[in-house]
């Protein structure tokens, strides 16, 4: 029998490191394009600490004692064949997650795609560093976690740029607690950021942004992180989902790539903690199916609730986090924050790398 997990982001690795632990003798297959597993929520500092990559890339073979890793760009998932197609081989599967993260959605907005530079990859966060230079103007399309964290982090540099975030909605962080708003408002705003709300991208041009009440915003350094759509082996789409977290009865689809309503009826938000949260449920409803196909009983799938014990943001050297109804700044924030990250690390087995990352987060020599 074979699982195959396709893609090492939060939900893959999770995923994979439980199944190893509980099912000693099936063969499990993690297939991602990249040979490592990254921090996604770390990559912003990369921006200002090009050293801190070594410390959020984790080589995919140091995490698995008997996990089978293959690194190949996944084309489609045929289910009703039940077989991966990948650029240069085909892998049959017994049952399959597929935990392949989301892309950055331009929305079709003309030029942007063109002219704007993403942040989900190590080369992403290099191209904005080296583009940005002294006394230069950067523009953030998006105020998003995503896009807060990276203007607070440009504006951390010894010679900030002139910075300003583009949010169509209301608010920065539109989808959180107003308390958690207010304060994530306040620290860029500290930090000499424009913070610019209720102002809708239009287009791209290779100099300007230009909103939709017609206003050009000059650039130098344009970064967009506006939202997400689902990798290209899923047409693009992000797959609804119940709470069962299945496609259908061999197939999952966990964290960003799917939209996920859990079984109190809630939307569950793209983000690392509910990936995680979702893979362990996964987890445990696939070991329960695997003995079904020995026993021949079968199982109920574990249904997934999601319930937040809160959220954290960086903003250059600073941070916001909320703990219920609660919210946190400055070194108690930091200190949050650099504990769950190293609270993760430490649950996939990358102890040294979690001391590392909270020496850089806490400015520890």
């Amino acid at each position: 029998m074979r699982i195959v997990v396709c893609g090492a982001g939060y939900a893959g690795v999770t995923l994979a490191k439980r199944l190893e632990k509980a099912l000693s003798t099936i063969e499990i297959v993690l297939v991602d394009r990249d040979p490592y597993h990254l921090i996604q929520h770390e990559l912003h500092r990369v921006i200002r600490r090009p050293d801190l990559a070594d410390v959020i890339t984790l080589p995919l073979e140091s995490l698995f004692d008997r996990v089978e890793v293959l690194r190949a760009e996944i084309e489609a998932v045929d289910r009703d064949e039940r077989v991966i197609r990948c650029a240069d081989r085909e892998i049959a599967y017994d049952y399959a997650a597929v935990c392949l993260g989301a892309e950055t959605n331009y929305y079709d907005l003309p030029g942007v795609e063109d002219h704007a530079i993403p942040l989900k990859r190590l080369e992403h966060a290099e191209a904005i560093r080296e583009r940005v230079a002294d006394d230069s103007r950067v523009v953030v399309g998006g105020a998003g976690l995503s896009g807060v964290q990276v203007a607070g982090e440009l504006a951390a540099l010894d010679s900030a740029p002139s910075i300003t975030i583009l949010e169509q909605f209301d608010s920065v962080a539109p989808n959180f607690p107003a308390n958690f708003r207010a304060a994530v408002t306040e620290e860029l705003e500290t930090r000499g950021i424009d913070v610019r709300t209720g102002t809708p991208v239009e287009c791209a041009t290779a100099e300007a942004v230009e909103t939709v009440d017609g206003e050009s915003i000059e650039y130098d350094t344009f970064v967009w992180t506006g939202g997400i759509r689902g990798s290209a082996s899923l047409n693009e789409e992000r797959p609804a989902v119940r709470s069962d977290l299945r496609l259908d009865s061999r197939t999952f689809v966990v964290g960003d790539a799917a939209r996920v309503v859990d079984d109190d009826g809630e939307a569950v938000p793209a983000s690392a903690q509910a990936a995680i949260r979702e893979a362990r449920v996964v987890a445990r409803s696939l070991v329960a199916m695997v003995k079904d196909d020995r026993d021949g009983f079968a199982p109920r799938p574990e249904r997934f609730s999601f319930d937040s014990p809160g959220w954290l943001v960086s903003v250059g050297d600073g941070a916001v986090a909320q703990v219920g109804p609660t919210v946190l700044r400055g070194k108690a924030a930091l200190a949050l924050k650099a504990s769950v990250g190293a609270g993760y690390l430490s649950s996939i087995g990358a102890v040294r790398n979690a001391v590392d990352l909270v020496n850089e987060e806490l400015g520890v020599d």
